[in-house]
């Protein structure tokens, strides 16, 4: 027995508790045997089910098969800037792109590794409550690698930007963040999407065919995917709604059977995106029924359908001999060969990460972290004759415009919901405490002067002596019989997923809800009560059901406009009742005005600074949305321009005389050709997550000196746009642009200085070896701060295409005033080729632009020092 327990301990010691696999001493198949390869316990369990229970388990939402004790399992969970759609209180970390704007893959990477914490803490506590719906699994359908090709696309923000290897290395360090190091086991599986050729219109990509030449595909679009798949093994793929030359990109030919299977021997899962295969024959008409689109579904790999069930028409198609059980198979034993990964089959307490617990959540470490890369985000656009930092002895401060304190718009989309949202107007409020006069209008909305004031039942509401609503929740939707849950809530905003619980123990399917509270009108005003959600919901005020007005599709907006008294008491009822598929609700209130620049004017006249927070917001533009604003259609943008009343009310702010600093929210690229020219600082702060108040607080006043860089072109106006509908690369993006944009990709300003030189690369080099570049970094201001340093390339007389300089390498250090670092970088053979006409990457002989500084080459003109380049000869 001592030489059994020493022969076992030497075995842990040696191969690492991560492999260590005890021998099952209990269970009754043989895949429950941890002691067997995951490769032989999938195949025991896969030979185990009948054809539908095959079929069932292919659905995003598969069901348990109880007489085997495989649990049901919902493939479907988010996880873009921190665990998203959850129930629990996550921390959200800022919007895709805006982490891209840091430019720092280490934070990057430790940003995932506690995404996937926060991830298995919510996995195992909903086992633990026997909670297995959506959003709470393990699969993450993040990253979104596509190349943010075109600033008008809404669900661009998801991306990490429009250059394919800042999308890759960011990408890559994501998915091996989250994945964990584990050989064998998953800490979470990431996913990367939209394969491939994927970036809008949102309101056609149902029926959208796109086409690029050999080169667009291998030299743009893949690139970031062939990274992932190859280098970093991401456990999951999406493919993409729309058509690629002809084929629905989930039964491609080309991407799947011949790139992404055969020549990238990927060998994870293949999901469909949500509603994809139906789209088949349904929008594409490329086949003639369900049947038919989820054979070639399958045959072309996509082992996952998500969001319907046209997968369930493949028993019929086995029938029919569209397809045979066999080749089902391999889809099942690729879906299953991840759950094992995962531990979902391991005994009780043999899950290497089964003991991650709700402690995990919004940890102290996160939540700083979450901070660190909302300051990391922010780009400094401008900041003329030192505009910034604003000294913290202002006496009054006015605070305006519609993002200046809507915790939406720090929020991004695919996000979760914190305890603690930030935003830029608490943020300096609380910086500048009882010393100054912190002034707040929104003033505003984002494209008119007309908006809505916030008329907040949650606060000014009060029932049985409780501010805000008086909650109660049914496991029926009749309302009948003692409610399940009592309880009191503030804000009335819900999206009850399939298969999640909306409190306690009350279920999404069948349940009923009403909330009560009583208002004392402060004013004579109208105020607008919206609801919004799928019906039926009643509004009722002081016993009476009120006739809300709005159109008639299920999920719009519907409103009911109560004339209020002054000093009356109104009593406010609102029922809802579940009745089929997913449940949602929200209720606002507020009251109608119309703003006068001239009167704005003369509200801030006297402070001492003025902060304007504008931009857009994901309320405007994101995933097939319904926007009907000027300038936004159906998530996407129509015009790339600042909306006008913004650049008219900081041209009316600008003739008070004081400083005015523009500070900029938005997901995407925004011309504002006026604003740079005459408004003394700008910063752009993205999308921030929960810290981003602070972080821009913090850059305002000086705590932190920025250092951001755009992942994305800034360009002058639309006129600089090609075809939205064209994904020909020509004239996109800094990579081919022929024109000076407003801000370049990699632009960003400090609040010290940079000095470049030394660079030391071989003048003469061979095409299938390394070259060693090295460039000394001098910070010559007299402020500590970080420097994106950034390498970048340009061939020179090559008959093939080529960039007009491409990003070939990029660190984020940080240097005391004074210091001086060496800089040290590494081109390999692949990142020196070439992509030739058909697509293949090839060696070059010729000459070759080697120029490493704070920005491209291009931007230094607007830059406070200048990069350094070397001419060099590539020999074959």
């Amino acid at each position: 027995m001592r030489k059994l327990l020493y022969l076992l301990l030497c075995t842990v010691l040696i191969t690492g508790v991560s492999s260590y696999k005890p021998v099952s001493t209990t269970f009754q198949f043989p895949f429950q045997d941890r002691a067997l390869t995951i490769d032989q316990r999938v195949n025991d369990l896969v030979a185990r089910l009948t054809l539908a229970e095959k079929v069932g388990q292919m659905l995003n939402a598969a069901p348990a098969v109880e007489r085997l004790g495989i649990p049901a399992y919902n493939w479907w969970n988010e996880s873009l800037h921190g665990i998203a759609r959850t129930p629990f209180k996550v921390t959200v970390y800022p919007q895709a792109i805006g982490m891209a704007a840091t430019f720092d893959v280490n934070a990057m990477h430790q940003m995932a590794e506690y995404t996937a914490d926060e991830g298995r803490a919510v996995y195992n506590e909903s086992v633990k409550a026997n909670r297995r719906g959506i959003y709470l699994g393990l699969t993450y359908w993040t990253p979104n690698i596509n190349i943010f090709r075109d600033p008008r696309w809404g669900r661009g923000q998801e991306t990490y930007g429009e250059d394919p290897y800042l999308t890759a290395n960011l990408g890559k360090s994501f998915v091996t963040g989250l994945q964990g190091n584990d050989p064998v086991y998953l800490k979470a599986a990431a996913c990367a999407k939209h394969y491939a050729v994927h970036s809008g219109p949102e309101p056609v990509r149902h029926e959208f065919n796109t086409d690029v030449s050999n080169y667009d595909l291998w030299d743009t679009y893949l690139p970031a995917f062939h990274d992932l798949i190859v280098e970093s093994k991401v456990a999951g793929v999406m493919c993409a709604y729309n058509a690629f030359r002809g084929e629905p990109c989930c039964g491609s030919g080309l991407l799947l059977n011949d790139i992404l299977r055969k020549q990238w021997n990927f060998n994870g899962y293949l999901t469909s995106d949500c509603g994809a295969i139906d789209d088949f024959y349904q929008k594409h008409k490329t086949h003639a029924d369900a049947e038919a689109a989820a054979a070639d579904a399958v045959l072309h790999g996509t082992d996952v359908e998500c969001g319907n069930v046209t997968y369930l028409s493949l028993v019929k198609a086995v029938e029919h001999g569209k397809i045979t059980e066999q080749q089902i198979d391999v889809s099942l034993k690729r879906l299953f060969t991840i759950r094992f990964r995962l531990g979902m089959f391991d005994p009780p307490g043999q899950d290497k990460y089964g003991k991650i617990g709700a402690e995990m959540l919004e940890t102290p470490e996160h939540k700083a972290h979450a901070l660190k890369m909302a300051r990391q985000s922010i780009v400094l656009l401008k900041n003329q004759n030192n505009t910034l930092p604003l000294s913290k002895r202002l006496k009054k401060v006015a605070v305006i415009g519609p993002n200046a304190d809507n915790p939406i718009s720090v929020l991004g989309n695919y996000n979760g919901m914190p305890s603690a949202i930030s935003t830029p107007y608490q943020a300096i409020k609380a910086k500048l405490g009882s010393s100054a006069d912190v002034y707040y209008d929104q003033a505003i909305s984002y494209t008119s002067l007309s908006y809505t004031r916030n008329v907040d039942l949650g606060t000014l509401g009060n029932i049985g002596g409780q501010k805000g609503f008086k909650a109660e929740y049914w496991q029926n939707n009749t309302l009948s019989g003692a409610p399940v849950v009592t309880r009191q809530e503030t804000a009335l905003n819900y999206i009850w997923r399939d298969g999640t619980f909306v409190v306690g123990s009350v279920s999404q399917k069948n349940f009923s809800a009403r909330w009560t509270t009583d208002f004392t009108a402060n004013s004579n005003d109208e105020i607008t009560f919206e609801l919004t959600g799928n019906k039926p919901y009643k509004l009722i005020i002081d016993g009476e059901e009120r006739t809300l007005s709005g159109e008639p599709d299920g999920f719009g907006p519907k409103t009911y406009a109560l004339k209020a008294s002054k000093g009356k008491n109104y009593h406010i009822v609102m029922e809802y009742r579940q009745t089929e598929g997913r449940a949602t609700f929200n209720f606002k209130s507020g009251v109608a005005v119309k703003s006068d620049l001239n009167a704005i004017v003369q509200s801030v006249k006297d402070a001492d600074a003025i902060v304007y927070v504008g931009g857009i917001s994901p309320q405007l533009e994101g995933e097939e949305m319904r926007v009907n604003q000027p300038g936004f259609n159906g998530g996407d943008r129509t015009s790339i321009d600042l909306p006008k009343v913004q650049t008219d009310l900081l041209k009316a702010l600008q003739t008070t005389g004081k400083p005015v600093v523009f500070v900029m929210m938005t997901g995407s690229a925004i011309a504002i050709p006026w604003e740079a020219e005459h408004i003394p600082a700008i910063m752009n702060a993205w999308y921030g997550g929960q810290s981003a108040g602070t972080a821009i607080a913090d850059v305002l006043f000086g705590d932190y000196n920025p250092a951001g860089r755009l992942p994305v072109t800034f360009y002058k106006s639309d006129k600089d746009l090609p075809s939205f509908n064209s994904y020909a690369m020509d004239n996109r993006t800094y990579r081919y642009f022929g024109g000076q944009p407003l801000y370049g990709f990699g632009y960003g300003l400090s609040y010290t200085t940079f000095k470049y030189g030394n660079l030391t690369v071989p003048l003469l080099n061979r095409t299938n070896k390394n070259i060693p570049v090295s460039v000394k970094v001098t910070n010559t201001g007299k402020m500590g701060g970080e420097e994106v340093v950034q390498l970048y390339i340009s061939h020179r007389g090559l008959s093939y295409k080529t960039p007009v300089r491409a990003l070939k390498g990029f660190k984020r250090i940080y240097l005391k005033a004074g210091e001086s670092k060496a800089v040290t970088f590494t081109l390999t053979p692949k990142e020196l080729a070439v992509i030739d006409d058909i697509g293949h990457a090839v060696q070059q002989p010729g000459k070759l632009s080697v120029s490493v500084g704070g920005a491209q080459p291009s931007a230094q003109t607007r830059l406070n020092y200048k990069t350094v380049e070397r001419i060099i000869q590539i020999r074959g």
